[in-house]
């Protein structure tokens, strides 16, 4: 089964790229993150005549996220539990079947959190405390389970072009490094990780001072696993030619296959 994740930076401008890149890379499952789009809107015929069943949670201009499934999606979870009281779209949770039993997907979309001196950080950390908590519970069910998306945190100094470049930035401190550590800790496996120990791998270059040309990239876009899938994961990698694509989303696939 191979299990996907992008941020798309728009799924209206960016409609062509992914059904590009799902007919080349053919994942089973795909999340996908910034939609920046309702749900009635999300382009749903273009990916079923792909072949997938789609869930949406969506919201108008920002954030927004998708799961693309060649298999039917079961027990739909729309928003991170832990604050009835939070409207943003950053989290989708569904259910897949597989041929051994199935595997738990969420789609995530954590807060950047910048600037720090604003209410913004604030949030990122409260949102990663409840996703630690719903992490915990889904431990608890002993099963696979990936949590898959933009995460907005450079793990290591290995994860980034420049780590100066970085200091102070809410993606790189280490209150925001120390809460992804407290997460994986749980029990959770990096998928990236657990297959490349390449320094400087990366899914994010942004727009600005010709980061793709140079390089300049962070890896802020995440598979974590637990551990029975963490036993079946075969490979993990990071497609980032989509990345020199004309009117490219700053962020890359990334993509995990877990063994049936």
């Amino acid at each position: 089964m191979k299990i996907a994740s992008w941020n798309v930076n728009s799924i209206k401008v960016r409609l062509d790229h992914v059904l590009a890149w799902i007919g080349e890379a053919k994942p089973d499952v795909l999340c996908l993150q910034e939609i920046k789009t309702v749900d009635e809107k999300f382009p749903a015929e273009a990916f079923e005549d792909a072949g997938y069943n789609v869930a949406v949670h969506g919201q108008k201009t920002y954030n927004g996220v998708a799961i693309l499934s060649k298999s039917p999606l079961e027990d739909v979870t729309r928003g991170l539990p832990g604050d009835d009281d939070d409207e943003q779209a950053r989290y989708l949770e569904a259910v897949i079947p597989a041929k051994n039993g199935i595997v738990r997907v969420a789609s995530i979309y954590l807060p950047n959190g910048n600037p720090v001196d604003s209410p913004k950080y604030p949030y990122k950390l409260a949102w990663m405390d409840r996703l630690y908590e719903r992490a915990k519970e889904l431990l608890s069910y002993e099963e696979a389970f990936v949590l898959a998306g933009d995460y907005n945190v450079i793990p290591t100094a290995d994860d980034v072009y420049d780590p100066k470049a970085w200091e102070g930035d809410a993606l790189f401190l280490p209150s925001s490094r120390a809460q992804l550590n407290k997460l994986i800790n749980l029990g959770l496996t990096d998928a990236f990780r657990a297959r490349c120990a390449t320094p400087h791998r990366y899914t994010f270059w942004d727009y600005q001072r010709g980061a793709w040309a140079k390089d300049h990239g962070i890896r802020i876009d995440h598979l974590l696993l637990s551990p029975q899938a963490a036993d079946r994961l075969e490979n993990c990698d990071i497609d980032a030619h989509t990345r020199g694509w004309e009117k490219p989303s700053d962020h890359v696939p990334i993509w995990c296959e877990l063994r049936e």
